[in-house]
């Protein structure tokens, strides 16, 4: 008679341990970009007492993949997959907020070492939110496989995007000032990260209650392989296909995780296709992020609070699209014709930007529809296309992997963002060009995956997700 109860467990606590991940990456996604849509206080040491400039803030922006770059991302892949999920993912969700913890005592403290001290923050709390967005999706794939898995995925990127969204409409109401020649207080520039550090406390409290869940479903899981079920029986029959669909936190013998088989990822010719394609696309509009205030208030001649609400549309736009288009990958496949379209709709958007006329909002709003949709597109059918291509016991080193590659070029870009836009000279549409650039590479990358899929029908990329 535990049959009917487990299947029913399965199916209502999936959903609830998506509700549980969401709020550590929302949290996760407002700390990283707290200053986005305020960046405008970093163009002059004298803006601030905290003193940074605007190389400065680049400096400080790309401290962040630091650590992942350095080793740190594919550690953390092989821990997720030798030690599971809950183990790991909580020692790394625990160093994303000790990480922004450090940066807002930095921006509190300030001094000539506040810099210094918050570039270390940020390299724990990039590599633990990084980490952690592993856990969150190895996660999602263990929960939904042969299931809504891209619904699942992109209902998870929204949220946490709405994280994103939240920074930018937020940060310049608490910091804003009238007065030109005001210059920020501690207090007043810390202000964003306070309030992520409530947001932070709150994700702590509710990964905590995933792991009691996923540990729950682990046992449960386990007690329906040992009860010998009838296989004449309709019910056994629908709760062993879900304890399968699950999984558990672990890997049996035959499916142990190999040092080696980091070496077999690294080789296989589709990993490099979706690392490149996710470098590329995720920097024109990740570091586009970080710089949108200094990009968009000269360009379209606006104030700060329009352009925190102009550049907020990406995140806005994923909270309804991306679900959306998770579910049209889950139902009607397609995923990399989706992916060569998002491509374009990004690099038609910071033609836009680049070359649009100057000092005309319209402008402004249009691209960030094209950016906004290219946005939900390309991770809607990209990160439920990983699981497609390597097996289950190296999923979580070869996400990690990917984040690596994407943050090798993060942390480049947004360093390289910072340096243009600080030497003036018609920075914002410098800036542009060289995102206009990273577009075509990935629209490049996008048609050669595309073409990879119609020669390997077996990978079923372009494949409904859904049974």
């Amino acid at each position: 008679m535990a049959a009917p109860a487990t299947h029913k467990f399965y199916r209502s606590a999936a959903w609830i341990a998506l509700a549980c991940l969401v709020v550590p990456m929302f949290a996760s996604y407002y700390f990283d970009d707290m200053f986005s849509s305020i960046s405008y206080l970093f163009e002059a040491p004298s803006f601030t007492q905290l003193g940074w400039d605007s190389a400065g803030y680049g400096l400080y922006a790309s401290g962040y993949s630091v650590l992942c770059v350095f080793g740190g991302l594919i550690l953390g892949g092989i821990l997720l997959d030798k030690w599971g999920v809950r183990i790991s993912g909580s020692v790394f969700v625990g160093m994303m907020v000790a990480g922004a913890g450090l940066v807002t005592w930095a921006l509190l403290r300030g001094g000539q070492s506040s810099l210094s001290i918050a570039y270390v923050g940020v390299m724990f709390f990039g590599l633990g939110s990084e980490i952690a967005g592993t856990a969150v999706t190895r996660s999602i794939a263990k929960w939904f496989k042969g299931g809504p898995m891209a619904l699942a995925m992109g209902l998870q990127l929204a949220i946490a995007r709405l994280g994103t969204a939240f920074a930018l409409v937020l940060s310049p109401l608490l910091v804003m000032n009238v007065d030109y020649d005001h210059v920020y207080t501690l207090a007043e520039t810390a202000r964003p990260a306070i309030v992520g550090m409530g947001l932070m406390a709150l994700g702590l409290i509710l990964w905590a209650f995933f792991v009691a869940l996923d540990a729950k479903a682990d046992s449960k899981e386990m007690a329906v392989r040992h009860s010998r079920p009838n296989p004449h029986s309709r019910l056994d029959r629908e709760s062993q296909e879900m304890a399968d669909q699950v999984g558990h936190d672990g890997v049996g013998d035959d499916e142990a995780f190999r040092f080696k088989d980091v070496l077999g990822v690294l080789g296989n010719r589709n990993f490099w296709l979706l690392g490149l394609l996710c470098v590329l696309f995720y920097s024109s509009i990740i570091a586009f992020k970080k710089f949108a205030g200094a990009i968009l208030v000269p360009r379209f001649d606006i104030m700060p609070g329009t352009a925190g609400w102009m550049v907020s549309m990406l995140p806005f736009s994923t909270v309804v699209f991306a679900p959306l288009f998770g579910i049209l990958v889950d139902k009607a496949g397609k995923g990399t014709r989706w992916m060569v379209i998002g491509a374009v709709l990004a690099l038609v958007a910071h033609l836009l930007l680049a070359f649009a006329p100057a000092g005309v909002p319209f402008w402004g709003y249009l691209a960030m529809v094209f950016l906004g949709f290219g946005y939900s597109l390309v991770p809607a059918a990209l990160w439920p296309s990983v699981p497609k291509i390597v097996p289950d016991k190296v999923l979580g080193t070869t996400l990690a992997l990917i984040y690596w590659v994407q943050n090798l070029g993060l942390m480049s870009f947004k360093w390289i963002a910072g340096v243009i836009i600080g030497k003036g000279n018609n920075g914002p549409v410098s800036v542009e060009l060289m995102f206009v650039g990273l577009c075509v590479a990935a629209l490049v990358v996008a048609l050669i995956f595309r073409r990879t899929s119609a020669r390997h029908p077996e990978l079923a990329l372009d494949q409904p997700n859904s049974r």
